[in-house]
């Protein structure tokens, strides 16, 4: 493909990336839930602990993005990446359903994943970025807009005028 090209093998790349790797599956995935497949790690646990908990996953994302610029990763992956760390935040914040949630999302081994795939042979983004970059986006307007569509319902409904 044009414009594409491959890295060559970096040792501290490669050392940088299995770091990274760990600390994934150490946050998201370390443990077993006995007698099914359900995988959890230190993140949700974490989050139990008011304040140190909602900080812990941000600041492992915001190493794997810094990590992700300092590669040259696709803008449009970044952007999927931030999201993906936003929309945990989001809900993170939120007692016992965002350490819940944290066990089903996994956004520290999303963004693993992401990192991984674009790392040592940059491809260029696919349809699934721009899908589910464009669809956080679509959500993030829904939620902005819901109050005002409300107020405005709500104004009507009272026989207000706007003007």
């Amino acid at each position: 493909m044009a414009g594409t090209f491959h890295r060559l093998p970096d040792p501290t790349l490669e050392r940088r990336m299995a770091r990274l790797r760990e600390w994934a599956t150490l946050l998201d995935t370390a443990f077993v839930v006995p007698g099914t497949r359900v995988r959890f790690g230190w993140d949700p646990i974490l989050g139990l602990i008011p304040g140190l908990g909602d900080l812990v996953g941000p600041l492992y994302s915001a190493v794997i993005l810094v990590t992700a610029i300092q590669l040259g990763i696709p803008r449009i992956v970044q952007l999927r990446m931030l999201l993906t760390a936003m929309v945990d935040v989001a809900v993170g914040v939120i007692p016992v359903v965002g350490d819940l949630f944290d066990v089903v999302w996994k956004a520290n081994k999303r963004n693993m994943a992401l990192l991984e795939r674009h790392a040592h042979a940059p491809r260029p983004p696919s349809a699934a970025d721009w899908w589910f970059v464009g669809l956080v986006l679509a959500c993030l307007v829904s939620v902005a807009a819901a109050p005002i569509v409300l107020l405005i319902m709500v104004v009507r409904w009272l026989g207000w005028s706007l003007i």
